[in-house]
């Protein structure tokens, strides 16, 4: 097996349900929200359907953030990266191999768990269609932003609280576009979403790796 097929293994075995990083957290956590909701508003049917789509995104935001804690750092703390970078795997190649993995560990499940989200909101097969498809265009995009933030606050007092309050800002653009497609009739918003989640996907790789380097050096 080459060293990075079995570098990527070692990341999904971290970060999947189950793993020593990984969980089902992300996943209650975004069912829990679309049960939750129609309570909160009432057992308005036209109401949860125009609001239903809007309310996924923001979970699948909120639950994309919950593993952000042990993303990067625990692997910073034990040194993990200065190892790989001794065997000749750059800080930049290991971001891009823990992109992946971060991606696969939450994104699939993510989209499976839309479906009876969706039946729970009451939403229709076009509008559950939008929002797959949206989501499918940014959840990659929303692991970049993720992966940047746990590199970029891993050496931190603080940093989990710290990743979550940034975040959030920088997946505004995705939240947009994406919950947005819902109201068009075409499919250019989640074109433009998919096109800013590949240019995040572009940059996350080296964001990540020269965060890694610094803290290093720190």
């Amino acid at each position: 097996m080459s060293p990075f097929l079995a570098l990527l293994r070692r990341d999904l075995g971290l970060l999947m349900p189950g793993g020593t990083q990984g969980g089902v957290l992300p996943l209650l956590f975004f069912l829990a929200v679309a049960m939750l909701y129609p309570f909160a508003v009432g057992p308005d049917a036209q109401l949860l359907a125009r609001t239903g789509g809007g309310v996924i995104w923001v979970a699948a935001l909120l639950a994309a953030i919950l593993p952000l804690e042990k993303l990067v750092a625990g692997d910073v703390e034990n040194g993990t990266f200065d190892q790989l970078h001794l065997r000749g795997i750059s800080e930049e190649l290991a971001m891009a191999i823990r992109l992946a993995a971060h991606w696969l560990a939450f994104a699939p499940l993510l989209l499976v768990a839309t479906l009876p989200a969706a039946a729970l909101l009451g939403l229709s097969g076009e509008t559950t269609r939008t929002v797959l498809l949206g989501l499918l265009a940014g959840t990659p995009g929303l692991a970049a932003v993720g992966l940047m933030v746990a590199a970029l606050t891993a050496a931190m007092r603080g940093g989990a609280a710290l990743a979550g309050l940034m975040v959030i800002p920088l997946a505004v653009p995705i939240l947009i576009f994406g919950a947005g497609a819902l109201a068009r009739p075409d499919e250019s918003a989640i074109l433009l979403t998919a096109a800013i989640s590949l240019v995040l996907v572009a940059i996350a790789p080296f964001a990540a790796g020269a965060a890694i380097r610094a803290s290093r050096e720190n």
